[in-house]
């Protein structure tokens, strides 16, 4: 939570200081808009399989760069394509373990107490693609804004995390993850403090990863607060 605070202060901090500064220059009729982002999320699973829920805190860190291309005359529609990172984490009752032969097991912990921490985690490579519309003005630096799109992610990293009362253990890299996500993300709100969502529409396991012979068909809901930069 340390970090997602120091995030909040840099991002008003850095657009306060900016608005300063760009009051004392010539007006740009070909502004653009919001080039970087930077995002807090509580992540959720959806479609979980039976007896599979959430504990504690789960948290996601999102920031990157988005190419601002206004395409009406008022410039306040656009398309926004981008570059960014994502780091997820996921804490649950299923835990991730492998046999003598290296094969990866999943199963549901139906004990909270015989642990005290289980979750995995993902890191990704994000190509955000949305549509973009804004009350803004070449003048006019505090606006609403609703942007909506698609976001499609190659996970380069995961790891899974158990520290029961007998044993704990870490693995990375694990193949039972789709490294391709993709999903339907939405941005509203005024200025500095914007609503995010972000639905996932495919799972975040592939079909070699089953509990009792069933797919584990999740996905990842991120829902928190989205911060843009010029």
């Amino acid at each position: 939570m340390k970090l997602s605070i120091f995030i909040a202060f840099f991002v008003v901090c850095f657009q306060w200081s900016f608005s300063q500064e760009i009051g004392n220059k010539a007006i740009d009729s070909l502004y653009r808009e919001d080039q970087f982002y930077v995002a807090v999320t509580y992540n959720l699973l959806g479609k979980k399989p039976v007896d599979l829920s959430q504990n504690g805190f789960s948290i996601g860190y999102h920031f990157g760069f988005i190419k601002d291309m206004p395409i009406n005359k008022n410039r306040n529609l656009a398309i926004g394509i981008g570059l960014g990172y994502s780091a997820n984490s996921f804490n649950q009752n299923m835990l991730i373990s492998k046999d003598d032969l290296g094969v990866v097991n999943y199963s549901i912990l139906q004990d909270a107490t015989t642990y005290s921490k289980n979750k995995f985690s993902t890191h990704l490579v994000e190509l955000p693609i949305e549509f973009r519309w804004r009350t803004s003005t070449a003048v006019k630096y505090e606006f609403w804004r609703i942007y909506t799109g698609f976001k499609l992610s190659y996970m380069f990293a995961n790891n899974s995390k158990y520290n029961g009362n007998d044993q704990s253990y870490k693995y990375y890299g694990i193949k039972n993850f789709n490294n391709f996500q993709y999903g339907i993300s939405l941005s509203a709100g005024y200025n500095t403090w914007n609503f995010y969502v972000y639905y996932a529409l495919n799972p975040v396991f592939s079909k070699e990863a089953t509990i009792n012979g069933k797919v584990i068909d999740m996905n990842a809901i991120k829902i928190g607060l989205m911060f843009y930069i010029l």
